[in-house]
């Protein structure tokens, strides 16, 4: 009897080891055939400048509205100086990208747009500055003269010297120059146009805002939505 339930034992043993191994090759082949068949996002030209940036970490502030677009230089400068503070980092460690898209767009644009077409811009976003109440005439994100907004001080001008970077919606800029033009009577490309030479420093214009937010994801940054 003992002999048999000896056999039983090691029998039991051999099938267990055996089963072991079984699964080891099958977890194993799991694992490479996930490494060699898993997903790889596509790469395009007019993605190319995300990979460009220097920096060991990556950052992407994403804002779609007047307000957002103000707290999203507030978060930029927030992540610099503490990564500065609590890290003894610089700043050039940081690629950072801050999104002007959808209602914030306009942020993107320079004063002399703003002066010319600050009382369009006001009636989409009902972003007055608080000085007086009414339409700004300037870009408010580029000045601290204007009284406290959510930007706390954080302008557009502060961080071009710590290398942030700025991504302008051309989605939203052609329906920005479309609403102007049926408002003022202008053409809608000459406005455009406009718009896109007075671009603010460290700035591009993206495909859509929307996608550069996906496509920044795939290039490894992490995402910060500022509203």
């Amino acid at each position: 009897m003992k002999d048999e339930k000896d056999s039983r034992v090691q029998r039991r043993a051999l099938l267990t080891g055996m089963g072991a191994a079984a699964a080891g090759v099958c977890l194993t082949g799991t694992a490479s055939g996930a490494e060699a068949g898993g997903f790889q996002p596509a790469r395009h030209e007019q993605d190319a400048w995300l990979a460009e940036l220097p920096g060991s970490h990556r950052s992407f502030v994403d804002s779609d509205a007047a307000n957002g677009g103000a707290a999203a230089l507030h978060y930029a400068r927030n992540i610099l100086n503490a990564h500065r503070d609590a890290y003894g980092g610089e700043d050039s460690d940081t690629a950072m990208i801050v999104c002007f898209r959808h209602f914030s767009t306009v942020f993107g644009f320079g004063d002399e747009v703003w002066k010319k077409y600050g009382e369009a811009f006001h009636a989409r976003l009902n972003f007055p500055d608080p000085l007086t109440g009414k339409a700004p005439d300037v870009n408010l994100m580029r000045t601290t003269d204007h009284g406290m907004m959510p930007n706390l001080g954080a302008t557009i001008d502060s961080l071009l010297p710590r290398g942030v970077q700025f991504a302008i919606c051309s989605q939203a800029t052609k329906s920005f120059a479309r609403g102007v033009a049926q408002a003022s009577g202008g053409n809608a490309d000459d406005i455009y146009n406009e718009f896109v030479a007075s671009a603010i420093p460290n700035s591009r214009f993206v495909p859509a805002g929307v996608m550069t937010v996906m496509r920044a994801q795939e290039y490894g940054y992490s995402y910060l939505f500022a509203g």
